[in-house]
């Protein structure tokens, strides 16, 4: 029987003077390139990082070192080429006469991890436009057989139509595909919309959790909840966006949201098809910026989440950072008036995590006694509807009663409280 081979690939880099900080390739972005080729089911096969003024137009990272690439993959048996930064169409067409092999960017490589892991509807919809988008400037390239016919700028006789109607009809199905899933996406807005109302009017306040990718927030979902959901230790585990009921006291209920990880230059196509279910984040009562203590770069990491949550418009939401994985941290993570640290794993500081999260939430009940005159036996009906009444003693000096209440109820009879 035979059994197939991971695609054995070559990584590449590049850190140039005239790139944005956060589009340069670093050891610790390769090293993230590898586990997510890894992750996607490759095979590790050699490694190069270039530093240049500026990347080259036409090959991304020079003829020479291109020449210099294509040797190191023939020795090291690779197929493919997998870059570390974004290439636009031209430079992935250019490089992959260059290398003499197929050539894929981190997007490209990201939205294929996509495309494999995601298990909804609504995900699987998501992933499908984030690729159509990609792939529609990049159609060019798949018909490279054109540049042949037109190569002395006339076309040969009879050559000319079909090739040009195909790469047109192609952009047209794709065009059309897009806008099929935008609208399909669009009814998951309207449904979610429906959703978030009832919530709201069932006044349940919503907790989601957000942070880099294989940070925990799945386990530490489960931890707090009780829930099974499914967790690994592989980057983007989760995509689809699962919500559980927390009771965080005797009062006080909350739903809480696992949301798919961030990760350094994540494909603008994913994340503008994941807006529809991203928009949870801006909509939110709270969110908890769960981040890996355990990493060494676990500040840039925060950094790469806090920055998508700015583009995502949940900028203003109420957020409380939460370092997870304190159990395998080498050193001390920050303490401060926003940060809490936490091991969903051994359960370190998830009673503490609760607290916080109602304080957060402006909310937080309190088991009282109270002796209420009979003249005000009227109050018995709303403790009734907004508390926890736990007892009832009708005694000759009033009645007793034993309760568990919200802050705003708390308010209203602290005068009676024994």
């Amino acid at each position: 029987m035979n059994i197939e081979r991971p695609e054995r690939a070559f990584l590449v880099g590049l850190s140039a003077d005239s790139m944005e900080p956060d589009e340069r390739s670093t050891e610790a972005s390769m090293q993230e390139l590898k586990a997510l080729l890894e992750t996607a089911g490759g095979e590790f096969g050699g490694m190069a990082l270039q530093n240049r003024r500026s990347p080259d137009p036409r090959t991304f990272i020079g003829g020479g070192k291109a020449l210099e690439i294509r040797e190191a993959m023939a020795a090291a048996g690779c197929t493919l080429a997998v870059f570390d930064n974004e290439l636009s169409p031209s430079q992935a067409r250019e490089l992959e006469e260059e290398l003499g092999a197929r050539v894929l960017d981190r997007s490209g490589l990201i939205l294929d991890i996509f495309a494999g892991r995601a298990r909804t509807r609504e995900g699987r919809l998501q992933v499908e436009l984030a690729q159509y988008r990609y792939l529609l400037p990049r159609l060019t390239g798949m018909w490279s057989h054109l540049a042949s016919q037109t190569a002395s700028g006339a076309s040969r006789i009879g050559t000319r139509g079909p090739g040009e109607t195909q790469l047109e009809t192609d952009r047209r199905h794709i065009r059309r595909k897009i806008q099929k899933l935008e609208e399909e996406l669009r009814e998951v807005r309207r449904a979610r919309g429906v959703q978030r109302r009832q919530r709201e009017k069932n006044a349940v306040p919503t907790v989601a959790l957000v942070g880099y990718t294989n940070a925990g927030k799945s386990t530490l979902a489960n931890a707090l909840t009780g829930a099974e959901l499914h967790t690994g230790n592989r980057l983007f585990d989760t995509l689809d966006t699962s919500t559980r009921r927390l009771e965080l006291d005797e009062m006080t209920t909350v739903l809480l949201s696992d949301t798919v990880g961030f990760i350094r230059k994540l494909p603008t196509q994913l994340v503008e098809a994941f807006k529809a279910t991203l928009e949870e984040l801006s909509l939110a009562d709270l969110l908890l910026h769960v981040i890996d203590a355990s990493e060494p770069d676990w500040a840039e990491r925060a950094a790469v989440t806090d920055r998508l949550i700015e583009e995502l418009g949940a900028g203003s939401t109420p957020r409380l950072e939460v370092f997870n994985k304190c159990d395998l941290a080498a050193g001390e993570p920050p303490r401060g008036g926003d940060a809490v640290r936490v091991s969903a794993l051994t359960g370190e500081g998830l009673d503490e995590l609760k607290r916080r999260i109602l304080e957060a939430l402006g909310r937080g009940a309190k088991k009282v006694d109270i002796k209420l005159p009979y003249d005000r036996s009227g109050l018995l009906d709303v403790l009734h509807r907004e508390c926890r009444v736990l007892s009832v003693d009708y005694t000759e000096s009033g009645i007793e009663v034993a309760l568990v209440c919200g802050p705003e109820t708390y308010g209203r009879i602290r005068e009676y409280v024994v």
